[in-house]
């Protein structure tokens, strides 16, 4: 499907009631895990748009173009609030934070598998590993202080097992820098950039203010801290693959093109009626919205969308229902080929490549003084000191040796040479 060539609705028809805006929220018992990863995913992309779009108007002087991104800006808003309406208030903090991270994990998985650019691929495979212990920490901290399984919140399409260690995610913010992507990379390349870029940016921004209103625990807060920080990286390498010689206007036609990719790919595999109809309206009114983007494209920047956009066919369509199982495998076999793996700007290598008095260590050691003391690591410790083992949920034994053992959380793997 090309969307410029599908024919849109009237941008002002795109205005909706409040009653529009407030739908019924999925029930949390019985919503099936990956529309709750959608509606996470489809939230960020409209938390982008926005604040892209407010970066925009602090960035001219022409109050006719800040006009027409205002209006433009202001339907993406009615978009986001159905989203976040869209999530049930009986759903814990913790409970949407599976989703969050369970999320990171399964896009960054199958955007990794079909990514071309093996720079971007690298990127991708690199925090994959990260959010995957994230997604471990979060859900022993769940188990633990709620008594709820992460596994039935994944749907078991997600294992939740130890990645790279937290407590060895703390870098030197110079080590986080990517290169840019190339002005002529391909479209599907620009669209994972700008969806894991998104993606992770919304989960950054849940910890920086979701945090501090964790209920149960101070534990628990300071895995949010922690686990936030991490958060900062990772949207820190993502935005940097980004390619910077796009101008406003080109940005925002891709940011538009890129939801209405996103919303079509939703509204083709999702099974919960509700969810649908929300999917299939905003794949519709984005349709109206990339025209809209296209049209200021050309009024104020003297450009047609093709040059942009040369070939507007969606790449091969998002699919998190067909691509668990291919995930699960994926996983493991990046888990055991680059656990070990570190950064050193913009290029990755094993831990055991640095110089001893590489910034690395300096940096994590500054930041994790104690490491006994560091959250990440006392959730497995009060976990397993309570319950005698650490909580997971593995189809096999996991592919680390080291990795294995569920009476000992490891704080030296990928953070101290063996």
């Amino acid at each position: 499907m090309n969307p410029f060539n599908e024919k849109a609705c009237n941008i002002t028809k795109c205005v909706d009631d409040w009653k529009k805006l407030y739908p019924t929220a999925y029930d949390k018992h019985d919503a099936d895990a990956y529309t709750k990863v959608r509606t996470i995913l489809m939230n960020g992309t409209e938390f982008e748009q926005n604040w892209f779009m407010h970066q925009l108007c602090r960035h001219t002087a022409d109050n006719d173009l800040r006009r027409d991104v205002a209006f433009l800006r202001n339907l993406e808003q009615q978009q986001q609030k159905r989203l976040s309406y869209f999530k049930p208030k009986d759903e814990t903090v913790l409970e949407t934070t599976i989703s969050y991270e369970q999320l990171a994990v399964d896009l960054t998985a199958i955007l990794a598998q079909t990514e071309k650019d093996k720079y971007v691929k690298a990127a991708l495979d690199f925090a994959l590993l990260e959010d995957f212990d994230h997604l471990y920490r979060f859900s022993d901290l769940l188990e633990m202080e709620q008594g709820i399984s992460g596994e039935k919140l994944v749907g078991s399409y997600t294992e939740i097992m130890p990645g790279r260690p937290t407590i060895a995610e703390h870098r030197h913010p110079f080590d986080n820098v990517r290169r840019p992507i190339k002005p002529n990379a391909s479209l599907a390349t620009k669209l994972h950039t700008m969806t894991i870029t998104a993606a992770e940016q919304q989960t950054m921004n849940y910890y920086m203010n979701i945090g501090t209103f964790y209920p149960a625990s101070d534990l628990g807060r300071k895995l949010f801290l922690e686990i936030g920080m991490v958060e900062e990286e990772h949207v820190t390498q993502y935005e940097s693959l980004m390619d910077p010689t796009t101008t406003w206007l080109e940005c925002l036609l891709l940011h538009e093109y890129g939801e209405c990719y996103l919303y079509y790919s939703a509204m083709s595999e999702e099974t919960n009626d509700v969810a649908k109809k929300i999917w299939t309206m905003h794949f519709e009114q984005e349709l109206a919205h990339l025209h809209y983007a296209a049209q200021l494209l050309e009024k104020y920047e003297k450009k047609e969308w093709r040059q942009v956009i040369p070939d507007a066919e969606f790449p091969e369509l998002l699919s998190f229902n067909a691509n668990y199982e291919k995930n699960k495998h994926y996983i493991r076999n990046i888990l055991k080929k680059t656990v070990n793996n570190t950064s050193v700007l913009e290029e990755y290598t094993d831990l055991n490549n640095l110089p001893d008095d590489y910034e690395y260590f300096k940096h994590n050691n500054a930041v994790n003084k104690t490491p006994n003391a560091v959250a990440s690591h006392k959730v497995i410790d009060s976990y397993i000191a309570e319950f005698g083992e650490d909580y997971r949920f593995e189809v096999s034994e996991h592919p680390v040796k080291n990795l294995r053992n569920r009476k000992e959380d490891n704080i030296d793997i990928g953070r101290r040479k063996s």
